[in-house]
């Protein structure tokens, strides 16, 4: 995945994604969880029409769903956070957590592409943007609740995202590749 577009492609990619990223948090935080989900939406819609990626942007999407679905499930189901608005499951990741999953899928052959081929850059990036990501939408936006020390909660989560961001590169750049080229 070599990342040849616009600058301003990519800028948009990347405000795109912080956009979603707050309606999310935020709207979940403040008792409207709809606010993530429709900005989602709206940011997968513009980025399928306009990114020049689509086919790959959708195999992205069927890869990174039901991956980060399981992550933020398991921290859910363990008692370890507690998701604001869990609708529609107690103990299970909520749909605002999904949207989040579909921006973010969005990313990973825009912005984030300069990451494939790079897992050590990947693990790092997952390593400290995982957990301050958490972090903050739980300080400053009460979207998420620690059900153990934060401490523990920041390591698990750092750990996790130091393997998942660079598992979610590979193979979706190995799911690429594997594609046979247009006649």
């Amino acid at each position: 995945m070599n990342s040849t577009q616009s600058p301003w492609l990519l800028a948009a990619n990347v405000v795109g994604y912080q956009a979603v990223w707050f309606a999310c948090v935020a709207g979940a935080g403040r008792g409207q969880p709809w606010m993530g989900p429709v900005a989602a939406m709206a940011f997968a819609a513009l980025t399928l029409a306009f990114g020049g990626k689509r086919d790959a942007d959708l195999r992205t999407l069927l890869l990174v769903l039901p991956i980060g679905f399981a992550l933020d499930s398991a921290f859910a189901a363990s008692g370890w956070m507690h998701y604001a608005q869990p609708w529609p499951w107690q103990h299970a990741a909520p749909l605002w957590i999904w949207a989040l999953w579909l921006g973010f899928a969005m990313t990973l052959n825009h912005s984030l592409a300069f990451l494939g081929g790079r897992p050590w850059l990947a693990a790092l990036l997952g390593l400290l943007g995982g957990p301050l990501a958490y972090w903050a939408a739980n300080s400053a936006f009460g979207a998420v609740r620690f059900g153990v020390p934060i401490a523990s909660v920041l390591v698990a989560l750092a750990l996790a995202w130091a393997v998942t961001l660079p598992l979610l590169m590979t193979l979706n750049r190995r799911w690429a590749s594997a594609e046979p080229a247009p006649a």
